[in-house]
Parts: C-alpha cells; sequence; structure tokens
C-alpha cells in the first residue's frame, strides 16, 4: 500500500463505528468512512472534544454539526501547497488527503525531469482536478498545469489555493469545462502533455445529460487520453474510490491502453492514511501508475 505518511497538519487519530476521528491543523472532526467497518473502544480524548461532526442520516446524505468551527481555515503540506477548507456537502472539506501520496510521487518524477532538461517546459493536464491539490503539487514541481474541472466553484476555489501557496503567477490554466468534451478538443487541436492526472467520479452527469458511470466511462477515457501523450511523456495517473477498480484492474488498464503505446513501468496499489492511535493504515481507494521508464 501506498501511504501518504508526510502530513504535518493533518491526520487520522482513530477509527470507530464506521467513523473517522480527524485533525485538521488544529480542529478535530468526526466524519463517516464506509471503510471502517469496526467497532473498537474510543479510548483517545479527542472523540470527546469535536469541533465538527458530519452525521450520516439512515434516508441517504446526512448534515454538518457544527460544535465549534471556524467557516473556513487553512492547512498546509510539505511542498508548499496551502489549502482553504470548510466544510460543505456529503462530508468533505475541499481536501483528499491520502492524494498527498500521489503529489510526492509525480513531484518527484517532474522534478527529476526539469534536472535532466532544464530548459524544456514540462506540460501537465489535470483533469476532475476538483479544488487543485495535484495542479499546486505539479506546479511547485515546476510543471505547466491544465486544470480542467466541470464546477465552477471548484474551479474558484483551486484558485484561492494557488494564490494562498505563492502560485498566482504560475503558468496554470484554469478551465471550467467537461472533461471528456475538452480532451476531444485537445486532440483535435493537436496539443500534447507530458504527464495526465485524473481522478474521475463513480458516477457523473455531461452538460447535455451525458451520463457517467466508471466502470463503462474510464477505460475509453483513458484510451482518448493516450492521444494526449506527448512521444517524451514522463507519467500518468489515475485515482479511484469505487471499489469495483481494484489496483490489478487499473493495472490492466494502463498496461493496455498506455504502456503499450509508451514503453514504461505500470504499477498499481492501494493508498491510505496512517492511524496515529493504533498504527494501522485506513484504506481510500486505489491508483495506477505509469512512468517512463
Amino acid at each position: 500500500m501506498w501511504i501518504a505518511n508526510n502530513w504535518t497538519d493533518y491526520e487520522v487519530i482513530d477509527t470507530s463505528g464506521g467513523e473517522k476521528l480527524e485533525r485538521w491543523g488544529k480542529y478535530i472532526l468526526l466524519r463517516p468512512d464506509p471503510q471502517v467497518i469496526w467497532n473498537t473502544e474510543k479510548t483517545n480524548k479527542n472523540w470527546k472534544k469535536l469541533n465538527g461532526h458530519y452525521h450520516r442520516s439512515s434516508k441517504g446524505g446526512g448534515e454538518w454539526e457544527f460544535l465549534d468551527l471556524p467557516d473556513e481555515w487553512t492547512i498546509s503540506y510539505q511542498n508548499g501547497a496551502k489549502f482553504h477548507l470548510k466544510p460543505f456537502a456529503f462530508k468533505h472539506t475541499g481536501l483528499f488527503p491520502e492524494q498527498a501520496v500521489n503529489w510526492d510521487w509525480f513531484s518527484s518524477i517532474i522534478k527529476g525531469e526539469k534536472e535532466r532538461k532544464p530548459d524544456k517546459p514540462i506540460k501537465v493536464l489535470n483533469l476532475f482536478a476538483y479544488t487543485g491539490g495535484a495542479t499546486l503539487a505539479a506546479a511547485l514541481a515546476g510543471a505547466e498545469v491544465t486544470h480542467v474541472d466541470a464546477s465552477k466553484g471548484m474551479v474558484g476555489w483551486a484558485k484561492e489555493n494557488a494564490v494562498s501557496s505563492g502560485l498566482q503567477d504560475a503558468k496554470i490554466r484554469w478551465l471550467v469545462d467537461d472533461c471528456v468534451k475538452f480532451v476531444e478538443r485537445e486532440i483535435r487541436r493537436g496539443n500534447k502533455y507530458d504527464g495526465i492526472i485524473m481522478d474521475p467520479p463513480s458516477y457523473g452527469r455531461g452538460p447535455k445529460g451525458e451520463i457517467w458511470k466508471i466502470e463503462e466511462s474510464v477505460f475509453p477515457f483513458v484510451e482518448l487520453c493516450e492521444q494526449l501523450l506527448s512521444d517524451d511523456a514522463i507519467f500518468f495517473l489515475i485515482n479511484s474510490y469505487t471499489t469495483g477498480l481494484q489496483p490489478a484492474v487499473l493495472t490492466y488498464m494502463l498496461s493496455t491502453a498506455i504502456a503499450k503505446k509508451h514503453p514504461g513501468m505500470v504499477k498499481s496499489d492501494e493508498i491510505g492514511l496512517p492511524v496515529s492511535d493504533n498504527g494501522l493504515v485506513l484504506p481510500c481507494g486505489a491508483s495506477g501508475r505509469w512512468m517512463r521508464q
């Protein structure tokens, strides 16, 4: 398992009874997690010192209970990225901290390529880019980034994070667009990228009502994105929270769609967050990686 263990401003403190106890900066949140199917004794004192608690409803959805939590606050990662956090719909805060293990991976690749070819621009495409964690990491490593998400609000949030991270003048293109339609247009334009990042949703709808179901849509989309890889491409990353897309499935997709045309190494694994109270690791989905050899 690939473990996001380089955080200072975030930690999973404990897990029990379908919930995870987390520290985000100085604030303690309790949120549901479907992976937590065990019940263990809640001995950590922070179970009784919550700043916010998301209660899931038996009818679906849920709501926040705010005990002592500001409308917005900021945490930092070791690469210099800063993130504005705020509790919003369906338990989220605007950041998936387990993705830091992927940020570290491709940032190292980008920096290595910059050392190898200092004068060569490295162009990275971030699809389904959300609030920009991967965009900030790639830009801080020295890449030129195209950030694409269908939500105007998420792109605006990502821009705020970029400014807080000192990236207001970085070469980042911010695009509110349907990812599939954008990729199709980029292929027609003949544009190429040295690295591609995608974090597709399990389910979604396009601007004209097109239905995205990850099990049906993701492989054709990976094949489509392969056409955007440059001849000297350095990495391709796909992340999945869907239980059906296990590491072996991601490996098979990347080996078939990417590695046959771009020789390199494919690896996939679960990703997770360390739990500080017991030394175990909370699983948080899976990632598939291709990198040039």
